[in-house]
């Protein structure tokens, strides 16, 4: 299934809304190609979407869940792909 969280991420001067798959990320990939996010848009998990897009990609099929839920369910379906953890410099 295709989730969009609400665009609540600050960035760039804008909100952002996170689409992720609970299912695979060639899912993913189809529906963002699908919506006309560009591939520059995903980011480890996700792709990121500008708010001003988010009715239009509810519009499309993409199920409306809150950020927690979207995390969760990419946890539970093994996808989570958490940023790697800096090394300190010593």
């Amino acid at each position: 299934m295709i989730l969009i969280d609400p665009p609540n991420a600050a960035g760039h001067g804008r909100l952002w809304s996170h689409l992720a798959s609970d299912d695979s990320y060639d899912e993913l990939h189809a529906f963002a190609r699908l919506a006309g996010i560009p591939e520059r848009g995903f980011d480890r998990d996700h792709y990121d979407v500008p708010a001003e897009w988010y009715d239009d990609v509810v519009a499309l099929g993409a199920s409306p869940v809150s950020s927690r839920e979207l995390v969760s369910r990419l946890r539970a379906a093994g996808l989570r792909r958490r940023r790697p953890r800096s090394r300190s410099q010593d």
